[in-house]
């Protein structure tokens, strides 16, 4: 191995580790979110549906607010580079409000309220993280790159079930304030350590917009982007977006409405049923790396498909044995599957993405599919438990899932179909 090669090995490592503390940072708030939130809205609220929609808010925000700020993120030219300035001011103000949440309760209009502008705030920089992924890091070894990012994601999965299992029920203040002060910690490591202008991407962006005597810091808009994904023949990038929203639909549901189902369905408290995706966690840590390593052997859409399959399978395995025991070895068996797609399906819209130009864009309409999902996922399901009661809410899940795998499964027909034109 030459040197060359042992430094830009070490360097990508760095920069893997970085990225994937970022996400930490960000994950550290959110799973904490989705896991404790409903309850204080269920104090006021009887209706899933309610609760699902309320808590779908941030991601509705999201389909607005990511692309735009993907893409202004694109655009940006500073001494610290083009994502850095974006995380570094968002972040502690985001981590201030979501300790302020608990404080808010007892008043449905006040928590709604922080809600609200915790949402507004984190989703300014939600997407700005994972783009740093493509800016710094190859092609081929994206996949393993995320794999790491989704490794730190669902550890703060798990911390946010400790958080409940050991915090809630008799500190709940607290609670909130760990993943408050995780958040500040972390984001004070890469304001030292960061310099994304330093960036293979940021470079060749750079460079492409004096070639094509732009001027600075310009490039494609938002509505450009999407129109030329529209226009192409090859359906491949609106078919992934789709596929996206659609998964992103399951998998809000399953996280979202957990700690209710717990409780309703299986009798838990609070706090125990709050701890139930604890074992997952751990599954989808153990799966994460396999999972990219396979989509380079095997291809990105074929292990998205079966990881798909895996989740859907799942979920009717635990509407079958319901139980706390069940359900824990449900969700481990999902979290495994859903590894799959999470791991692999912004790589493959990254690589689809015709420029460095546009990584920050197209990280930002990843989370607007992923976003959609989450705003309409929970609300639908919880509509669906309206209808059809807790009992069944898994395999209301399970059903949401099987579209996005028959797209998954198109579109790996669509590009083996161009490949085979290709080499004729």
């Amino acid at each position: 191995m030459t040197t060359t090669s042992a430094g830009q090995r070490s360097n990508t490592r760095r920069i893997t580790f970085l990225v994937a503390l970022a996400v930490f940072a960000q994950e550290s708030t959110w799973n904490f979110y989705e896991a404790q939130v409903p309850p204080l809205l269920r104090e006021h609220l009887t209706s899933a549906a309610v609760v699902g929609l309320l808590m779908g808010m941030d991601n509705l925000l999201g389909i607005f607010i990511q692309p735009w700020i993907g893409n202004r993120s694109d655009r940006t030219r500073t001494s610290w580079g083009r994502r850095m300035p974006y995380l570094v001011v968002g972040m502690p103000v985001a981590a201030v409000l979501f300790a302020v949440i608990p404080h808010t309760s007892a008043s449905l209009p006040l928590l709604i309220a922080v809600m609200f502008t915790y949402a507004l705030v984190a989703n300014t920089f939600k997407p700005i993280a994972e783009a740093l992924v493509p800016d710094f890091i190859a092609p081929e070894r994206r996949s393993r790159a995320n794999a790491v990012v989704k490794i730190a994601s669902s550890i703060t999965a798990i911390v946010a079930a400790l958080l409940s299992i050991f915090l809630v029920d008799d500190h709940p203040d607290l609670a909130f304030a760990v993943p408050a002060v995780i958040m500040v910690v972390s984001v004070g490591v890469l304001a030292v350590t960061v310099r994304d202008n330093r960036s293979p991407a940021y470079q060749a962006a750079v460079a492409e917009s004096s070639e094509m005597d732009s001027a600075e810091g310009t490039g494609p808009r938002v509505r450009d982007t999407f129109v030329e994904i529209l226009k192409d023949t090859d359906r491949s990038r609106l078919l992934l977006l789709l596929a996206i929203f659609l998964f992103g639909s399951a998998w809000a549901a399953s996280r979202s409405l957990m700690t209710p189902y717990g409780m309703e369905a299986l009798d838990m408290s609070r706090g125990a049923a709050g701890g139930l995706t604890l074992p997952s966690g751990v599954a989808f840590i153990v799966a994460a790396y396999p999972a990219a390593l396979f989509a380079e052997r095997y291809g990105r859409l074929r292990v998205m498909t079966v990881g798909m399959s895996v989740f859907a399978g799942a979920m009717v395995l635990g509407t079958l044995i319901q139980t706390p025991v069940g359900a824990a070895v449900a969700l481990c068996l999902a979290a495994a599957g859903a590894t799959c797609f999470l791991v692999n399906a912004v790589v493959v819209l990254w690589n689809l993405a015709p420029s460095a130009r546009v990584f920050g864009t197209y990280a930002g309409m990843y989370t607007v599919g992923w976003a959609g999902g989450g705003f309409l996922g929970p609300a639908l399901v919880g509509g669906m438990v309206d209808i059809n009661g807790w009992p069944l809410m898994l395999m209301d899940i399970a059903l949401i899932t099987a579209p996005s795998i028959v797209i998954v499964a198109r579109i790996g027909a669509l590009q083996r179909r161009t490949t085979r034109t290709l080499t004729k």
